[in-house]
């Protein structure tokens, strides 16, 4: 699907463009360029070792197969000291394949642990840029499941591919070299019938490939959308409790699973007639050397040999071909595994897609953002008269914003200003657009028009936004505290802590878990009341002391008394803040109120000052 954008025409993903195909490749092509970021990285060594490790099992296996021969020799010729000799060095080639086997498998998971650690940081890294994630996951949702393709499309991609890749690239060097042992004992009949089997099952095999990715991928868009459902019911399950939605729900799982199901009876279907050509090549393959040989024994090309010699031809004709075959087949059997390769690339290659679309929308629109303040005052604007001299988080002049890939209108041509020492209270009707606003102040949308002016750093060292339902990560309670801060970033001040704890009354909280730095496998939403939750959201607003605040109904879950203390408190700690409220209790502690009306339209007014001790 196109769009345009910016005069831009932007392509989006689609969610059947997946196949063994020109794209694919294309999209692999980038995935290896972080497999292998250059030649001295350890990828690449380990992948050279696999590769050596290869060759040198291919040596094995040659001797190895030529150890029944000589058995075959030496029990015709009843020679009991060449069957001790040879039995010891049957038994040497055994376990020194057996080292080789388990030495492979070791480097392989090496390989497939470092080259997953590097598509997910890549990943990590173009994911967590500024605020693309939440563009990705509430605004665009032009990908689904973003998590299932960072988890465990990676995961599967690079497991995969760390099994297929070595036999991949050595085996048309061990094919060449049996072919030629073949030709010398069959002519050109064993090794051009082998060409000519591989060929017709290789292009059978392309034929049922594109169809098994294209459902693998719909398999796996189906997966992520049931276990997505699933995980909201866990993460919600209280208030579906309280709706008694049980049954409800039970449908909604069972839909996502007969989607699901469907998807994967689609896939099977395909794979099996991929699985029933592949294993026709198998078991066709293993009599391809004995037909092949067939001809010059039944011509009398080899009458004049004893027995127990052509015993041994036989044996070793039938190595030479059997692994030749075994050679073409082994290609033939990466078909389902390269498939599963292709699926999970394709994925993982359309994330990285829509994640450079967004990058590149993001920089445009923070290029809008940031535009200089001065252009305002040169052009006269006043917005805001009880302005005190000082810093100015932000100004806005003329903005017009609505709902993302909406027409609906919001607010058209607000002007306003948040000025150290003016609080601002921000009301209005339930969906007149205060939380949005808040949203496109934060950069989180675009405005349709107007300018605007971000003057701090968003975030705990300039502007500090608290939402009504807080967020908290997994960790320490220090760690909920300083968020979105690392600990090591922060100066440790346990005695300021412990008194904003005190302060919000959440001493109990401390002695639940025994301290500040004891880690915890809590769930922090399970185990926190949504008052309990706002009171440390404000212990992690005065921990950091940012010179702004944005309250977006910050304090609706709390007491009018807590209330009353935490707002006294920030003006105490000389934090400026804009709320979003419905309680006239906490009109008191603001200077301006911005009242939007829904139809657009606004109005901004000074607040009578309150005899309520600030």
């Amino acid at each position: 699907m196109d769009i345009n954008r910016g005069g831009r025409l932007l392509t989006r993903p689609s969610s059947d463009e997946a196949g063994f195909d020109l794209r694919f490749f294309k999209r692999f092509w980038k995935i290896c360029r972080l497999l292998f970021p250059s030649f001295w990285s350890s990828s690449v060594w380990l992948t050279f070792f696999l590769l050596l490790l290869s060759l040198l099992e291919q040596v094995v296996i040659y001797f190895i197969g030529l150890v029944p021969s000589k058995y075959y020799k030496i029990f015709l010729d009843s020679d009991e000291d060449a069957f001790r000799k040879h039995l010891l060095y049957s038994v040497g080639l055994i376990l020194a394949e057996a080292f080789i086997l388990s030495t492979k498998s070791y480097v392989g998971s090496l390989l497939y642990i470092t080259w997953r650690g590097s598509v997910c940081s890549a990943l990590h890294k173009e994911y967590f840029k500024d605020i693309l994630y939440y563009k990705l996951n509430v605004v665009e949702k032009t990908i689904d499941n973003p998590d299932q393709r960072i988890t465990q499309d990676v995961d599967r991609m690079c497991s995969t591919f760390s099994l297929i890749l070595v036999p991949i690239i050595i085996t048309p060097f061990t094919t060449g070299y049996y072919f030629y042992q073949c030709w010398n004992v069959t002519s050109y009949l064993g090794p051009v019938s082998a060409l000519l089997f591989f060929v017709v099952f290789t292009i059978i095999n392309k034929i049922l490939m594109s169809p098994v990715v294209k459902y693998f991928y719909l398999q796996q868009k189906r997966e992520g959308d049931f276990r997505f459902h699933h995980m909201q019911i866990r993460t919600n399950s209280e208030s579906a409790a309280f709706y008694r939605a049980g049954e409800v729900e039970k449908l909604k799982a069972n839909q996502k699973l007969r989607n699901l199901l469907k998807a994967q009876g689609r896939l099977i279907r395909w794979e099996y007639a991929l699985n029933y050509f592949i294993n026709t090549a198998d078991y066709l393959g293993s009599i391809l050397s004995y037909i092949a040989i067939s001809f010059p024994i039944f011509s009398g090309k080899y009458k004049n040999l004893e027995p127990s010699d052509l015993s041994a031809l036989i044996s070793q004709n039938g190595f030479y071909s059997i692994y030749l075959i075994n050679c073409f087949t082994k290609l033939i059997d990466q078909s389902i595994q390269v498939t599963d390769v292709a699926g999970a690339a394709h994925r993982i290659g359309q994330l990285f897609e829509e994640l450079g679309r967004l990058k590149d929308e993001q920089s445009e629109e923070h290029h809008y953002m940031h535009r200089s303040i001065n252009s305002l005052r040169n052009n006269g604007v006043d917005v805001n008269p009880l302005s005190p001299n000082g810093t100015t988080a932000f100004t806005v002049n003329d903005l017009t914003y609505g709902l993302p890939k909406s027409c609906k209108v919001l607010c058209k041509n607000l002007t306003f200003q948040l000025s150290s020492g003016v609080n601002v209270l921000v009301t209005g009707d339930s969906g007149c657009g205060k939380t949005s606003l808040l949203r496109v102040l934060s950069g989180l949308w675009k405005s349709s028009s107007g300018d605007m002016s971000i003057n701090v750093r968003l975030g705990p060292l300039g502007m500090l936004y608290l939402p009504q339902k807080p967020y908290f990560t997994d960790g320490t309670l220090r760690e909920q505290i300083t968020y979105p801060l690392q600990v090591s970033e922060t100066v440790p001040e346990d005695n300021k802590v412990h008194q904003y704890l005190k302060l919000v009354d959440l001493t109990g909280l401390l002695e639940r878990l025994g301290g500040l730095d004891v880690e915890t496998d809590w769930n922090w939403y399970d185990e926190m009341s949504p008052g309990e939750m706002q009171r440390l959201s404000f212990v992690r607003l005065f921990f950091h002391r940012p010179p702004f605040a944005i309250l977006d109904e910050a304090t609706s879950q709390v007491s009018q008394d807590m209330e009353a203390l935490l707002y006294r408190t920030c003006s105490e700690l000389g934090i400026t803040f804009m709320s979003i409220g419905h309680r006239s209790t906490v009109r008191p502690y603001h200077d301006m109120e911005l009242r939007l009306e829904g139809n657009g339209s606004w109005s901004l007014s000074p607040l009578q000052v309150s005899s309520i001790n600030r």
